[in-house]
């Protein structure tokens, strides 16, 4: 089509018309005079819009996924970043709250038993022969050679080796630790030595003990206490060590071994305490926890009395003595001369 003055009066015709309706039929809303033709329109324009935009669509999801790809990604790795703080702060609060037990508990144990102490923390476990630990304290927290190393349980055993911010464990369970003990409500001492983790069976208890005096009274389940060293050094004294679980008798029965299952759990260490100073006075058995309560006896049924109208073996009914048949002898309660 020329674009000349008759076309541009044309659709500047056709413009004005369509304006004029498209207000007609706003300000007519539900009772335009237009909606009739405003129906037909939609009637055949309809399926051609449903068309264009069925094709239209997938590709402008496509093309808005391609644009928008990086800033999801970005979104889904800062999401993921934040889910690991989440997770690694959960982690700590449950650990710090573990600790905090631990610690709570430790404190507990040496204030009944009068011991001075700083808490330590297990960071690693020697990998050699010999049962060692090491702790996160040294030199600079007063830490010294042959000190008594607790926990909230009981014995762990002695620092061997200090440096400025860690300091080495001998394990009690060690083969070459020798602890002096003493019995449970007894005057009785001996040696408690470690079984070591290498060589040793699986049933076998990580600690023996053994009596100074061979005949001195000794049974299962009677619990062991540090008896302590001379200048409280490397031991201090009443620190809980474990239970006597079997008694083993030497050759000749002359010597006789106590095999103990300590308290602690020298394989899950982790809150540790190293006793800086003794206690005052020997604190005996009171750092030792409560025995457990004995259990009741169940009482046994006795046996229902017999009636008092029943007759007794051997009674007749009208309360004499059955008759025995003739010719039978009735047992006689001493033998006979010829017998």
């Amino acid at each position: 089509m020329r674009d000349t003055r008759r076309t541009r009066v044309i659709l500047g015709v056709l413009l004005v018309a369509a304006l004029t309706m498209i207000t007609i039929d706003h300000r007519g809303g539900d009772e335009s005079p237009l909606r009739g033709l405003r129906g037909l329109g939609a009637a055949v324009f309809g399926p051609v819009e449903r068309a264009s935009a069925a094709i239209v669509r997938p590709v402008g999801n496509t093309f808005d996924a391609i644009t928008d790809a990086p800033g999801q990604r970005r979104r889904a790795e800062r999401l993921a970043r934040q889910n690991q703080l989440l997770r690694e702060q959960l982690r700590s609060a449950q650990l710090d709250k573990d600790h905090a037990d631990q610690l709570r508990r430790l404190l507990g144990t040496a204030g009944m038993g009068g011991y001075e102490i700083a808490a330590a923390r297990v960071i690693s476990a020697g990998h050699g022969y010999e049962d060692t630990v090491t702790i996160d304290i040294g030199g600079r927290s007063g830490i010294k050679r042959d000190m008594t190393v607790m926990s909230a349980q009981g014995l762990v055993g002695r620092v061997t080796r200090v440096g400025p911010a860690t300091a080495t464990v001998l394990l009690a369970t060690d083969q070459t630790s020798a602890v002096g003990a003493r019995l449970e409500d007894s005057k009785e001492i001996g040696i408690l030595q470690g079984n070591g983790r290498h060589g040793r069976r699986a049933d076998d208890s990580p600690l023996r003990f053994q009596l100074l005096n061979a005949g001195a009274p000794i049974k299962v389940g009677q619990r062991i206490v540090t008896f302590g060293s001379q200048g409280q050094r490397p031991y201090v004294p009443g620190v809980p060590i474990g239970v006597v679980d079997r008694i083993e008798k030497g050759t000749g029965g002359l010597t006789r071994t106590a095999h103990v299952r300590p308290f602690v759990r020298y394989s899950a260490l982790d809150v540790v305490a190293v006793v800086v100073a003794p206690p005052k006075t020997d604190p005996r058995d009171s750092v030792l926890p409560p025995k457990p309560p004995t259990p009741t006896p169940t009482p046994t049924p006795s046996r229902t009395p017999r009636p008092s109208g029943s007759p007794s073996p051997g009674a007749s009914p009208d309360g004499g003595t059955e008759a025995r048949p003739s010719g039978e002898r009735s047992p006689s309660p001493q033998p006979s001369t010829g017998e």
